[in-house]
């Protein structure tokens, strides 16, 4: 199968690729990292294994089990992978392991391939990167794209506070009109510093002032300027999308594709992709808008990954609501199928779930002989499940990530099958609550 051009300027025409999991090393140039972010930052690393289709190297804070990476390289055919684990824990960054360690930096240099990391800290194109991850100066970008001729996209309107008293003055006029609000920072990642907030929220929490003065105390917003956002309704399975693409080094821009987000309120689980995952109709119009924003990023010096994501309202319209200069958790989804693609046949339609929530916590060797056996459960039913976040199972509040694939020629049967084999690996995950339900073929029991 021959390579999408995406994936020829992705990966500088087909070259394997260091990958570098530095997630938490690109959050912190934008929104503060406590020891507890950061950790989950390190868990979310563990996707730096999908940054390309074939990785040569990875270099990782957290330690996931060998059997993790065995596990992958046999369903992706990957050749073998070199593996630097235990660089960072929750109060240090893969950037920082690097700077003072010599030697590693030295190994990466000699391997002589292409650096991927989740997105750019250093070098051309930074400025960029630190401009268009703004909501604010995203929102603008939107506004002058739309304007030259996108009938499908809805811009909200936005207005900056100027001050916390400012905000709450804006949300309380919103809420005396009977409008919910979005109300956003500046900067945000994966739902952090995102609220949307209803008349009957400002109402219950004694008035828009101590609302705001709720959602700082418990950090889902941070104590700095907020952007006041129109909200726009909408429901339903095509409720939140996203478009990806790669804007190669010179400057042209290559649709990956589209793909439907899954969203717990405002905290980003997972996606699905793959033929017939978006309707054809919302596919173009993601996608005419999402390269035309993509060429202004391009002219402004970005280069690589980018995604625009959005909402539809009821008569189906896509409102922009950010966009993002880096790798995501939908590019996950877009490689893996690439991947599986070349390895196993055209027309996969991929599932991601970065977050599922497990019924007790599991040392790594347990989970993945927990998911073992899912996988196989999942293959009655033509779903292939390969493990992408083996790290936090033993987390206070434990979680897993997996990918499902599903290989049919009828695009409805493939996303049905996928729901299927997702119904199963949740109630699957919850079950492992149950104390009498044995894990793994040494019977270890979940704590």
């Amino acid at each position: 199968m021959t390579a999408a051009e995406w994936e020829e300027a992705w990966t500088d025409g087909g070259r394997r690729a260091v990958h570098i999991g530095d997630v938490a090393d690109f959050n912190a140039q934008f929104i503060p990292q406590t020891p507890a972010a950061r950790r989950q930052a390190h868990h979310y690393s563990c996707l730096a294994a999908f940054y390309t289709p074939h990785p040569a190297a990875l270099l990782l804070p957290g330690e996931p089990d060998a059997e993790w990476t065995a596990w992958l390289a046999r369903e992706l055919a990957w050749d073998p992978v070199e593996l630097h684990t235990g660089l960072a824990d929750e109060h240090t960054t893969v950037r920082g392991a690097l700077a003072a360690r010599p030697a590693l930096r030295n190994r990466v240099d000699r391997i002589g391939l292409p650096v991927r990391p989740w997105g750019r800290t250093e070098g051309p194109g930074l400025e960029a990167v630190h401009r268009f991850e703004s909501k604010a100066a995203s929102h603008e970008l939107f506004a002058r794209a739309a304007a030259a001729g996108h009938p499908g996209i809805l811009v909200p309107r936005q207005q900056p506070a100027s001050s916390p008293r400012h905000a709450a003055r804006l949300l309380a006029a919103r809420a005396r009109r009977g409008e919910t609000a979005v109300l956003k920072a500046h900067h945000g990642v994966g739902g952090y510093g995102t609220a949307v907030l209803t008349p009957q929220d400002v109402t219950a929490a004694g008035g828009a002032r101590a609302l705001l003065r709720e959602l700082t105390a418990t950090r889902v917003l941070p104590p700095g300027g907020l952007l006041v956002e129109e909200y726009v309704p909408g429901r339903g399975r095509l409720r939140n999308l996203t478009f990806d693409a790669v804007i190669a080094d010179d400057g042209s821009v290559h649709p990956v594709g589209t793909a439907v987000m899954h969203l717990d309120g405002t905290s980003y689980q997972g996606a699905t992709t793959g033929p017939g995952a978006v309707p054809p109709r919302a596919a173009v119009t993601a996608s005419e808008f999402g390269l035309a924003v993509g060429a202004e990023l391009a002219r402004a010096g970005h280069r690589g990954w980018y995604d625009i994501d959005f909402v539809t309202d009821p008569a189906g319209r896509l409102a922009p609501t950010e966009a993002n200069l880096r790798l995501t958790g939908p590019a996950v989804a877009f490689v893996l199928r690439a991947r599986l693609d070349a390895v196993h046949g055209p027309g996969h339609r991929v599932r991601t779930l970065d977050r599922l929530p497990l019924g007790a916590r599991l040392p790594q060797q347990a989970l993945l002989a927990h998911l073992a056996g899912l996988a196989e459960r999942c293959a009655r039913f033509g779903v292939r499940l390969l493990p992408t976040i083996p790290t936090a199972s033993w987390d206070e509040l434990p979680t897993a990530g997996v990918a499902l694939a599903a290989r049919t020629p009828e695009p409805q049967a493939a996303l049905d099958v996928l729901d299927a084999a997702e119904a199963v690996v949740r109630a699957a995950g919850e079950a492992l609550a149950d104390p009498f339900d044995a894990v793994g073929p040494d019977g270890a029991r979940p704590s």
